[in-house]
């Protein structure tokens, strides 16, 4: 039986792109020779049910990694179905080869463009990443089948000869070579096997065979060895068979993550396709968290990559989670894989289970929901923004909560609110009734209908005053501190016609300004007329419109205003400018520096045009309106504070 050869593949060409794929991940070779024997043991336990293979009585699959630091050597043993000569000849010496030759000739151009995933089809032949020298011994569950040897130096020439094994199953030894004797340490390989085989269907033990034995105490049985693995991981069971504690443990076992998930999903579909999984939705906390999570994908318990952006959308990147998939076409390059349709019936499905676990809390537990908002929030507004099927579904299930720390749905906010009328604190007057954020419905006749307004709050702080002014109003305004915010009510404000959102102090709406006659608002004009003269002059910013108006509020003496449009102009130049592009002054934006005629700073300086501290207060009436949209330039703190000062001193004399 004893014969040579040359492999069918010339190995100066192939072995150089193998290793240059795999390079950042080449370990990855002890996960394609344990999956094979996985294989072979599963092939063997088929053959038994229907008959064509007889067990031993005491049989009990196994694969046996054992790895010695002193011989530089690493062996993958299974007690699977073996292989006949022929077999060898066949699925060593040609298949793999010639397969290897297609392999290469499809994808050598692309071969410094992307890595692939998935590598079974890399096989056996990936052991010469690692090694110098391969040899195989086998025998097959035939009967009367002969063992076989099988070696190899360098991947160039095979020999293949009778075997000396005596019991069915196949032994692969790898000879490491000198710049890889980091996979002869036992520590390094099992942290191999923990990744890529924790969950893998048959049993796998790790041996060191450096190690001496330990005899067991007097009196006591010798201790079983353990598994590496666990051959039934949470997600082949049935979803009624778990309990929220086994959810729990799954997840701080895979994720070593300690803080429990909000909650999960188990994903367990048979047709059109096989997928099992559990999707986690962590505990995060925006400005605080990492937004970033981890999705294990899976094939029939064989791990094959984190966060596969073909497979998974890329919303669900937050999430953390595993996913089994045996029907994913995972032979092939990424932008392939990124095509199939096969995968976007799968995202589609996973996306639809998300949707519907998420909007049936909103339903049925909504105190569940609004409890972990917080958590969900990044995930749902993301998803909006990237899945326009997720974003329809979701719509009318996302949260907002308002200045009291309510939370609202979407439709919620957009009902009728009538501003009740009665009297209110500090100086305000009475507030005659009227309709904010009208919703187009049959309760509203036809000319009371108008766009649908949300008007929203950034930063608490900041904008204290005009959540003040909006809640002695009765108005109703809601909380987006987050920079996802942004984009994400533009999503909506796109894709639903009628829907503004609002900045609080985007402008001073009409509600807050006191009752005027034509006579008064002559005067406001006059005086707004002579104060802006008056600014232009002291501030000298041409990007500044004055207006005076009477406000309900006499303790407010300047607000400043933008416009949403110009903010959003202006949010938008501040990304240009990160991208290192000078926008000069388009993207100061227009602004309106609003003076409240019933304030007496502001009816000093229409009294006294001429005055000596004229240009102090115009200069601190500016800044203190300044001050409630956001921090002052440096240089602009400093001579407010030392202009402050001024005034408090003049004050005390």
């Amino acid at each position: 039986m004893a014969k040579k050869g040359n492999l069918s593949i010339d190995s100066e060409n192939i072995f150089p792109i193998i290793k240059k794929w795999l390079y950042s991940d080449h370990d990855i070779f002890l996960r394609e020779l344990v999956s094979n024997a996985c294989d072979a043991i599963t092939k063997l336990k088929k053959l038994a049910l229907v008959g064509e293979a007889t067990l031993p009585e005491d049989f009990k699959p196994a694969v046996h990694v054992n790895v010695s630091t002193n011989e530089m050597k690493l062996e993958v043993v299974d007690n699977g179905i073996g292989m006949t000569a022929e077999e060898v000849e066949k699925y060593i010496n040609q298949i793999a080869f010639s397969g290897a030759t297609d392999f290469m000739s499809k994808y050598k151009d692309k071969a410094s463009e992307e890595q692939i995933i998935g590598h079974f089809g890399l096989g056996f032949y990936s052991a010469f990443m690692v090694a110098d020298k391969v040899t195989i011994d086998t025998l097959s569950f035939a009967e009367g089948a002969q063992p076989v040897h099988w070696e190899s130096e360098g991947g160039i020439e095979f020999e293949m000869t009778e075997g000396d094994k005596a019991e069915v199953g196949t032994k692969i030894t790898l000879y490491l070579s000198d710049d890889c004797h980091e996979f002869g340490n036992e520590y390094r390989i099992r942290s191999i096997l923990e990744k890529y085989c924790a969950f893998m269907p048959t049993e796998i033990f790790l041996t060191n065979l450096d190690a001496a034995p330990v005899e067991p105490k007097e009196g006591e049985e010798p201790a079983a060895p353990k598994p590496v693995n666990d051959t039934a991981p949470l997600w082949t069971r049935h979803p009624n068979e778990c309990s929220d504690e086994d959810y729990k443990s799954f997840y701080r076992q895979v994720f070593h993550d300690y803080k429990e998930p909000v909650f999960w999903i188990h994903l367990n579909m048979d047709y059109p396709f096989n997928l099992k999984g559990i999707l986690y939705f962590p505990k995060i906390k925006l400005g605080y968290d990492s937004l970033e999570g981890t999705i294990k994908l899976y094939n029939n318990q064989v791990f094959v990559a984190d966060n596969i952006k073909e497979v998974i959308p890329e919303y669900m990147m937050l999430l953390k989670g595993v996913i089994d998939c045996p029907d994913l076409p995972l032979n092939v390059s990424r932008s392939a894989l990124q095509n199939d349709g096969f995968v976007t019936k799968i995202q589609d499905y996973i996306s639809k289970k998300i949707a519907d676990k998420l909007s049936g809390f909103c339903k049925v537990d909504r105190e569940f929901y609004e409890k972990n908002w917080e958590s969900l929030s990044p995930f749902v507004k993301y998803g909006c923004l990237k899945d326009d099927k997720f974003c329809k579904k979701m719509t009318d299930y996302i949260l907002f909560k308002d200045l009291d720390g309510k939370y609202q749905v979407l439709p919620e906010c957009l009902e009728v609110k009538p501003i009740d009328d009665e009297e209110t604190e500090d100086g305000v007057e009475k507030v005659e009734g009227e309709i904010i954020g009208d919703e187009a419905g049959e309760s509203l006749k036809e000319d009371e209908k108008k766009d649908k307004t949300i008007y929203y709050v950034t930063d608490a702080v900041q904008q204290s005053q005009y959540i003040n002014m909006f809640k002695k109003a009765k108005m109703v305004a809601v909380m987006l501190p987050d920079e996802i915010d942004m984009p994400f009510i533009q999503q909506l404000e796109m894709k639903n016609e009628g829907i503004k959102f609002k900045r609080i102090d985007a402008d001073i709406e009409d509600v807050f300004k006191a009752k005027t006659t034509k006579k008064l608002e002559e005067e406001l004009k006059a005086n707004t007329e002579v104060l802006g003269g008056l600014f232009k002059k002291v501030l000298k910013k041409d990007n500044v419109k004055v207006q005076v108006e009477k406000l309900k509020n006499k303790e407010i003496s300047s607000m400043l205003t933008l416009s949403e449009e110009s903010r959003r102009m202006q949010e938008m130049m501040k990304q240009y400018g990160m991208m290192g592009m000078d926008m000069g002054d388009m993207g100061k934006g227009d602004q309106t520096l609003i003076l409240n005629a019933n304030h007496k700073l502001v009816q000093f300086l229409l009294a006294n045009q001429e005055g000596e501290n004229v240009e102090t207060v115009c200069e601190e009436l500016y800044d203190l309106a300044r001050i409630q949209q956001g921090t002052l330039e440096p240089d602009a703190m400093t001579r407010f504070v030392a202009r402050t000062n001024k005034i408090l001193g003049m004050l005390a004399e």
